[in-house]
């Protein structure tokens, strides 16, 4: 097996497995017949190990997804490939753009993870191809993201929260349930968490506002532009497949990371709110934007300790301390 890990050090998060460990997954998936000619591990991705797997015999490659350990996952980061595996029949809007999943395992009986096989998506990622466009055809970019997510936030789910489990009865307690655990993995890492459980109390306190939302439509949970596969041979920016959608949940729709980084400023994105639709600016869902940043800005605090960024830690409590101003 040509097996070309990414040198990484022995304490980071994410870990490789080993070719022994490919080899068996391929024999798992695909029989004992199978041959695993190469294993590239692949970058871009910042949780899962992930590879682009080569097997002897086959024309096309397949992406083996690896998930962390268990006892590596944080509370609110639970099982997300398998939340991503049962997203998947909710996700039918969005087939043509999808990779298919060609076989799963949880037994975690191989090398002690989940792990997911994928069909191999053509097309080159947005942050390597966008850029060798000219801006001015940048908004188009934004446009397809905008119907998208659109097209997502159009479905329906059972409950609130993530979409594997029994998830929540109403709005409020699925966001409580979410500031909650994002608080308690803060703290399980040494750090400070008053500022996320004092939002969680304000969330609480006024849930009447959040439970607004009667509807749970299925959010992306993480979609943008490094989850994006455009045509790399396109005249202008072309998506042509979305990948790792592993943090979906059913809730109010401008909860979603899409929604954040769509307003985070105001350039060529922009052109998202063309094809998603106008915001909606009342009050009520002003203040349920600042109880969604500060959940985004406690996930965010958990991803730069996780790697060993300690100065965008720091950044968070400088921006959680505005929110909770606005809130207070």
């Amino acid at each position: 097996m040509d097996l070309r890990p990414i040198p990484r050090d022995p304490h980071a998060f994410q870990q490789p497995v080993t070719g022994e460990d490919i080899q068996n997954i391929a024999r798992r998936a695909f029989g004992d017949a199978a041959h695993v000619a190469a294993a590239v591990e692949l970058g871009g991705g910042m949780y899962n190990t992930t590879y682009r797997i080569t097997l002897d015999g086959v024309d096309e490659p397949v992406i083996l997804r690896v998930a962390p350990a268990p006892e590596r996952q944080f509370a609110s980061e639970h099982e997300l490939m398998r939340n991503e595996y049962a997203s998947v029949p909710y996700l039918g809007a969005l087939a043509s753009l999808l990779p298919r999943v060609v076989f799963a395992d949880w037994s975690q009986e191989i090398a002690g993870r989940d792990w997911m096989v994928q069909s191999h998506l053509r097309g080159v990622p947005a942050p390597e191809r966008l850029g060798a466009y000219s801006r001015d055809l940048w908004p188009g970019f934004f446009a397809q993201l905008g119907e998208i997510a659109g097209r997502v936030h159009a479905v329906r789910g059972p409950h609130f929260g993530p979409v594997a489990g029994a998830g929540h009865p109403t709005w409020s307690a699925a966001v409580v349930a979410s500031l909650t655990a994002i608080a308690d993995d803060v703290s399980s890492v040494g750090l400070d968490s008053a500022d996320l459980h004092k939002v969680a109390d304000i969330a609480s306190e006024h849930r009447e506002v959040l439970n607004e939302i009667t509807e749970p439509c299925l959010l992306t949970g993480d979609l943008w532009t490094v989850n994006a596969m455009l045509d790399p041979h396109s005249p202008e920016p072309l998506i042509t497949g979305v990948l790792d959608l592993d943090r979906t949940l059913f809730g109010d729709p401008y909860a979603d990371w899409t929604i954040r980084m769509a307003t985070a400023k105001q350039d060529e994105r922009t052109a998202f709110w063309d094809t998603y639709g106008p915001r909606d600016h009342s009050p009520a869902a002003t203040w349920r934007d600042l109880i969604y940043e500060a959940r985004h800005l406690g996930a965010i605090r958990l991803e730069r300790h996780r790697l060993r960024n300690a100065d965008g830690v720091r950044d968070t409590y400088q921006s959680l301390a505005a929110v909770l101003a606005e809130l207070t």
